[in-house]
């Protein structure tokens, strides 16, 4: 069975939205642990989650930002 190109460039863009999220969320959340074990301060996890995610979103945005603006 052959596929078209579509499919495999909508797997792609799918494989990219998803690393693109969370990608950041991992970094800044083991980040949080280290400095919060580290510095004893545990609490320190949360806002760097918080900005992994605000990160990850921000990267889609860019991403659908740029495949809108090529479909038109």
């Amino acid at each position: 069975m052959k596929y078209k190109k579509s499919v495999y460039r909508s797997l792609v863009l799918i494989t990219q939205f998803g690393i693109n999220m969370l990608v950041p969320i991992f970094l800044c959340t083991a980040i949080g642990v280290y400095v919060g074990k580290k510095l004893s301060m545990e609490w320190i996890t949360i806002p760097l989650f918080v900005m992994g995610a605000a990160a990850g979103f921000r990267n889609i945005f860019i991403m659908a930002k740029k495949i809108y603006t090529r479909d038109d």
